[in-house]
This record gives structure tokens, C-alpha cells and sequence, in this order.
């Protein structure tokens, strides 16, 4: 009867050979996870910019061009509540940026078009997730 030393000598190739496609097998399964994750966050990433450029035109036609249909505020909370819903698959930080985003819409969203405050409130949040999601967006491997 052979011992285990001369079943390991003479099935090395095999062996290693298996290791190697088990590690390979793992390696695949994890890049594919991250792309996967990398490729759902550039979707919403992209999907939040034009969500923020939508709600910025609001905000413009409501504080330049009071009583344009355009600047309706209340149209604004439709794209608010979609960049909440589209932020909750991006990184933390550009979720904390929009639950401000959202603040401050919710705080100042009446007073657009009669208060510069309200203007320069939420413009800043805005400006503020824009630039967070495009550095999430950079940071993506």
C-alpha cells in the first residue's frame, strides 16, 4: 500500500492543478461580483446626474423665471425623490449628500422665486452631489 507521501508525489500535477482552479474559479467569481456593483453604481451614478441637471433647471426657471411652467417647484420633488431612490445604490457620502439635497428642498422649496436664502440653500446641495457622485463615479476600478 502506497503511503500518503507517494500518493501526494505522484498526483502533484493533479493537486495543483486543482488548487489552481479553484483559485481561479474564486478570483472570477469575485471580479465579476465587482463589475457587476461597479457597473450598477455607473448606471445610477449617471442616472442621478441627469435626475440633479433636471431638478437644477427647476430651481433656475423658478428663482429667474417666476411663473414659468418650467419652474413649477412642485415638479422638483419628483426628481428629488428619484435622486434619494438612485443615491441609496451609490456609495455613503453621495447619500448623505442627497438626504441634504433633500432637506433642503423640503425646507425651501416654497420660497423659490421670492427668497435668494432658499435659492443659494439648495443650489449648494445640489452643486455639493454633483461633485460627490462624479468622484464616486471616478473612484469606480
Amino acid at each position: 500500500m502506497a503511503t500518503i507521501r507517494e500518493q501526494l508525489r505522484s498526483n502533484a500535477v493533479a493537486l495543483i492543478s486543482l488548487v489552481v482552479a479553484l483559485m481561479a474559479l474564486v478570483y472570477t467569481t469575485w471580479r465579476n461580483e465587482r463589475t457587476e456593483q461597479n457597473r450598477n453604481v455607473r448606471e445610477a451614478g449617471f442616472a442621478l446626474l441627469s435626475g440633479v441637471g433636471s431638478l437644477q433647471q427647476v430651481v433656475f426657471y423658478a428663482h429667474f423665471n417666476a411663473g414659468d411652467a418650467r419652474g413649477d417647484a412642485r415638479m422638483g420633488w419628483a426628481d428629488v425623490l428619484t435622486i434619494q431612490d438612485l443615491a441609496a445604490l451609490m456609495p455613503a457620502e453621495v447619500g448623505r449628500d442627497a438626504a441634504s439635497l433633500g432637506d433642503a428642498w423640503r425646507d425651501g422649496w416654497e420660497a423659490l422665486g421670492t427668497s435668494d436664502e432658499a435659492h443659494r440653500r439648495i443650489d449648494g446641495a445640489i452643486d455639493a452631489l454633483r461633485a460627490t457622485t462624479l468622484a464616486s463615479l471616478r473612484e469606480l476600478d
